[in-house]
């Protein structure tokens, strides 16, 4: 290669560079019309889009919710020979597509693929009436994919074969309050943790912000390592991964049930954790339950905060301080039979970390749940 041919490479951005934050998270899932019913009648989203054979698309049904700057995309296949019926039928209800905005998807996917990224999906455009969407896809951790999306040059609803005709509607309780996707957390293989950090690094260009170690993510039966990634867009993407402990880590038990790596769970950023928790808790969303004696102590730690700390602890929220402020925190129960998937809520009060304070409490819950499945 030639000295400006280098030059060229080198100076070419990483796809981390390119992306420009989330565009939305898509779930494969064996009943999108009633997982979306879940989602909008207990987490406040609404319906802005429906696709289909309604809409000319003959071998899924998708359902577009959106609840502030959230979008998230609901999608079950009309048959049994469907990839996504086959995807469920293995990992039951969960995470596929991480999509991410960009303004060139061929671009970046071409760069993405030169630092030895495994492309699922060439770049393509889908053509309306209003223009066209261009996407490209990678393969991450398991089977969860990344998609590279640019819809500058579309006019219409949110993508060709979408339409917001005849959608559901009239789901009752009020706004939740949920604003943006905070970060998205993936399960990794024991002992593959650090391969997949260094491919977000070395493939993407993401840059390492924070690791914790086994010591510091641990309860008296279990213990994980955990990796954050992100980009300088807001993108963040904590990767854990199980450690050697005495009895089956919530991580063990994640990549049984779901049969692999995947998504664990999303969360989402609120500016009124109080607000929010209270109404979902009417819209009989169920939360951890943390102890007593966690109140006790936190309050010993953090009474200097000047909060609404009886609220805090009948709602069940967990606080955590740091030099540049505080933050507040909920995890959800498991949102379908197989325990795969929870959400996180999350009021951000100058602090970015991500509850360290919590750490031991949460996992201790945790291993309550998994106490109670039989499982731990």
């Amino acid at each position: 290669m030639s000295t400006s041919s280098q030059a060229v490479v080198a100076s070419r951005p990483t796809v981390a560079e390119q992306v420009l934050g989330w565009d939305h998270v898509e779930w494969w899932v064996g009943n999108a019309r009633a997982f979306t019913a879940w989602l909008c009648g207990s987490f406040g989203f609404q319906v802005l889009a429906f696709s289909g054979p309604q809409t000319g698309q003959t071998d899924r049904a998708s359902y577009l919710l959106g609840q502030g700057d959230i979008r998230f995309v609901v999608t079950a296949g009309l048959s049994p020979e469907s990839e996504v019926a086959r995807h469920v039928l293995t990992h039951g209800d969960g995470v596929r597509n991480l999509a991410w905005p960009v303004a060139d998807p061929a671009a970046a996917l071409e760069t993405a693929a030169r630092s030895g990224a495994h492309v699922v999906a060439e770049p393509s455009t889908q053509r309306g009436e209003d223009g066209y969407v261009a996407t490209a896809a990678i393969s991450a951790y398991g089977d969860t994919n990344i998609v590279l999306v640019d819809r500058s040059h579309w006019q219409g609803e949110w993508a060709p074969l979408f339409s917001s005709e005849r959608l559901p509607g009239g789901f009752e309780g009020g706004p939740v309050g949920l604003h943006y996707i905070d970060h998205v957390v993936g399960n990794v293989e024991q002992g593959r943790l650090d391969e997949w950090v260094a491919w977000f690094e070395e493939v993407l260009g993401f840059e390492e912000f924070v690791h914790f170690s086994a010591e510091q993510i641990s309860t008296q039966y279990s213990a994980l390592r955990s990796t954050v990634v992100r980009n300088k867009a807001g993108v963040v993407l904590p990767l854990n991964e199980p450690a050697p402990g005495l009895k089956k880590s919530q991580i063990t038990e994640y990549l049984e049930a779901y049969r692999g790596p995947g998504v664990q769970h999303i969360a989402l950023g609120t500016r009124d954790i109080l607000r929010t928790v209270d109404a979902m808790t009417r819209r009989s969303v169920r939360f951890l339950d943390m102890p007593p004696a966690y109140y006790e102590d936190v309050r010993r730690r953090y009474g200097d905060l000047d909060l609404a700390w009886e609220d805090i602890e009948r709602l069940g929220i967990e606080v955590d301080k740091e030099s540049t402020g505080y933050l507040l925190q909920i995890f959800s129960e498991n949102l379908a039979d197989r325990p795969t998937f929870f959400m996180e809520l999350i009021q951000r009060e100058g602090a970015t970390g991500f509850g360290e304070g919590n750490f031991k409490a949460l996992f201790e819950a945790l291993e309550r749940e998994q106490a109670r499945r039989h499982n731990l």
